[in-house]
């Protein structure tokens, strides 16, 4: 019969789940940091029936061109949104591949995390 783990035992571990899920997912994590991100992913899943240029985008978030490309590319780079061409006009879209399973998978190490954290006034049951 295999020896039950301490509780000190359990948390190391899921404190090493958690700081490997964290390595995993740090572009996602990233790529969600940034405000101007975070505004285009919000436009694209919006108002993106049938995907939206650079220019629009743009224009909606008050940044410039250059800037909204950059972080198109970088959503891009990690799944987040794909893109395709019409004549001259590249469309943005919101694909977010699987970005939802990582952050669920974040959640759920951070809950069972959670439970292990000693908080000050806490007693020690260990």
């Amino acid at each position: 019969m295999a020896k039950k783990k301490s509780k000190a035992e359990q948390a190391k571990t899921i404190q090493e789940r958690t700081a490997a899920e964290f390595r995993s997912d740090i572009g996602h994590l990233n790529a969600l940091a940034s405000p101007a991100r975070q505004k285009l992913l919000l436009l694209l899943g919006d108002k993106s029936d049938h995907g939206l240029t650079v220019n629009e985008l743009a224009d909606e978030i008050k940044m410039s061109q250059p800037a909204t490309s950059h972080h198109l590319k970088i959503l891009k780079d990690i799944g987040m949104i794909d893109a395709y061409k019409e004549k001259n006009k590249v469309y943005y879209y919101l694909t977010l591949d699987d970005t939802i399973k990582r952050l669920q998978a974040i959640h759920d190490v951070l809950q069972d995390r959670v439970q292990f954290i000693e908080r000050p006034g806490d007693k020690n049951t260990q």
